[in-house]
């Protein structure tokens, strides 16, 4: 074992790496939730829905923990700033899971069924942005093994690389649901097309805020 890893015995890269696997937990049940709601399965959906909020509790609740017991001294692996960004940026994607569940549980909201099959396309890629960036936050424990250099800081801006391709093509997939949204904009009540856009803009934050999360990685790697 490299003896860096028991001189940061402390090190906050652990607990930012089960943080982001409970982020990944939680944004994980939005296609079963989905899958309710266009089954109109409003028990199953509100089911759902209770517990992606209780799981972005739990990512809330690891995120004051960390930041309440994140080092602040000389003997840090990286930087404080760059860490609490970095945790900001991935507790963001589980407010935005619980956000969109609420608000289409709250509305109960019911989609054209010709979109169906777009969101689910366009939902299953911002959540492989989802994937891909947990995956780059779990070679945590390698690049700091590595010193931050070398083989392993490649592995993962190649990952990166990967989460910025992923996050343009849930791009294109919301720019064909929103043109579908729009040429059936005269059959639907005005009050459900505002939020169903609203829904479609809070999916493509999840790949959005993904695509940050690989961001924030990558400006830590670069110090």
């Amino acid at each position: 074992m490299n003896p860096i890893i028991d001189l940061f015995a402390a090190s906050p890269l652990k607990p930012m790496r089960a943080h982001m696997r409970k982020v990944q937990d939680c944004v994980a049940l939005l296609p079963n939730f989905f899958d309710a709601v266009f089954q109109k399965d409003w028990e199953t959906m509100a089911t759902y829905q209770k517990e992606i909020r209780f799981k972005e509790n739990e990512a809330d609740d690891m995120k004051k923990t960390l930041r309440m017991n994140l080092p602040s001294g000389l003997f840090m692996p990286v930087s404080r700033i760059d860490l609490l960004s970095l945790l900001s940026s991935q507790d963001k994607i589980a407010n935005k899971a619980k956000d969109i569940a609420g608000l289409v549980t709250g509305r109960k909201m019911e989609f054209p069924s010709v979109i169906e099959e777009n969101l689910k396309a366009y939902l299953a890629r911002s959540l492989d942005a989802s994937k891909q960036a947990h995956k780059a936050i779990q070679q945590l424990d390698e690049l700091l093994e590595s010193g931050f250099k070398g083989r392993e800081v490649i592995i993962v801006e190649e990952m990166i690389t990967v989460l910025d391709e992923i996050e343009s093509d849930a791009d294109v997939l919301q720019i064909k649901i929103r043109r579908k949204i729009f040429d059936l904009e005269q059959e639907l009540p005005a009050v459900n097309v505002i939020f169903f856009y609203k829904v479609i803009d809070w999916i493509g934050d999840i790949a959005d805020l993904s695509q940050e999360v690989g961001q924030r990685l990558e400006l830590l790697l670069a110090r």
